[in-house]
């Protein structure tokens, strides 16, 4: 597994910042980059199941089974990746079993600074090279839209 690490400054508070990121309706909309349809099934409570999912090519849902590992409100959230959900079943011996995808918010002069770190296969650097700087800008349009 490789790191990949990312960060953006957004012009809000990091309240909104964090709300934008995670409420259900807003985190649709800046994580379709990754997936049309992206959602996710749980809460984001430290230790809550939580998956990650997206229709595949024939309207099944599939994606990620994961738990929230810790949640420091407006400051940090981590989640661990316990592996994928396909067919309806859960496979926890898949290669992202383990892998993580961690969120900082700091402030910094005035603006608030997503820093993300995410675990992922060799196969995958490319495609989230290019993702995840889109996926970013969405979150900090959409943060600083609800000013």
């Amino acid at each position: 597994m490789k790191r990949l690490h990312y960060s953006i400054a957004i012009d809000a508070p990091k309240k909104r910042v964090w709300e934008t990121m995670l409420n259900q309706d807003t985190y649709r909309k800046w994580t379709d980059v990754f997936a049309p349809g992206s959602h996710y099934e749980g809460d984001w409570n430290k230790g809550s199941k939580i998956l990650f999912l997206a229709p595949n090519d024939e309207g099944q849902m599939e994606g990620m089974v994961s738990r929230i590992r810790e949640n420091r409100e407006y400051e940090f959230i981590s989640i661990e990746h316990l592996g994928m959900l396909q067919d309806g079943k859960e496979d926890t011996s898949s290669a992202w079993a383990g892998a993580l995808e961690n969120y900082a918010f700091n402030l910094k002069s005035g603006k608030t600074e997503v820093s993300v770190d995410v675990d992922t296969e060799e196969e995958y650097l490319e495609m989230f090279g290019d993702m995840w700087p889109k996926a970013l800008q969405k979150l900090k349009k959409l943060a600083e839209k609800k000013a």
